[in-house]
């Protein structure tokens, strides 16, 4: 009997030092491409929250698209099966920027909406949140541009209230500061430190304070 009980304080105390695990679904903009090693939106995240309550786990691909018939779909990587194999408690999904490319939009816009609800579908927990894309500081017609990010915000508004699920406004966040882009798409260092704040606050209510510590040597 006492060692039943000692077994199940044991079990007790393994469940409530587990982390939060932390999914961080994306493009080249959750990857990091230009920032500084170890810079990353997710990889900031994770060190405002620490390592004792919190893991966040980037599974960003460059150049992935929601679309599943777009160009380099994120539903074809091997980042979505590892993501969901992390049993996330929490995933924040941020993807279209390259949906708005007009080989990939023009043709298969129409089922931007479909395949994003397909794609939060795939994770167990209730717990997800959506982003709006990032402003695009820069755009090119033919390529990434923001009429495409414009016309993707309702849909993944719609859907977030559709499915009850939270929202992130990573848009605002970087709205009018170009000085926080490296080509007008990407974020500098500076830029993903916005991105991660954003996410903090979202996640944890609170508004991050201080410098974020800096990378392990």
């Amino acid at each position: 009997m006492r060692r039943s009980f000692l077994f199940f304080l044991l079990l007790a105390a393994t469940a409530a030092a587990a982390p939060t695990k932390i999914a961080c679904i994306g493009d080249s903009i959750t990857f990091g491409l230009f920032t500084d090693k170890a810079c990353d939106y997710p990889a900031q995240l994770q060190r405002m929250l620490g390592a004792d309550q919190y893991l966040v786990g980037n599974f960003g691909v460059s150049r992935t698209t929601v679309l599943r018939k777009g160009d380099f779909p994120y539903s074809k990587k091997k980042a979505l099966q590892d993501a969901v194999d992390f049993k996330p408690d929490i995933v924040v999904i941020m993807l279209g920027t390259n949906d708005t490319k007009p080989y990939n939009w023009g043709p298969y816009g129409s089922q931007f909406d479909a395949d994003y609800r397909w794609l939060v579908s795939r994770f167990a927990t209730t717990n997800i949140f959506v982003c709006r894309p990032c402003w695009v500081a820069k755009s090119d017609p033919a390529a990434i541009n923001e009429q495409g990010i414009q016309a993707e915000i309702p849909i993944i508004d719609k859907i977030a209230t559709g499915h009850h699920l939270k929202e992130i406004d990573m848009h605002a966040a970087l709205e009018g500061h170009p000085e926080d882009y490296h080509d007008g798409v990407h974020p500098t260092t500076a830029g993903a430190t916005i991105l991660a704040k954003t996410v903090y606050k979202a996640i944890t209510g609170s508004d991050y304070h201080g410098t974020v510590p800096p990378p392990a040597p």
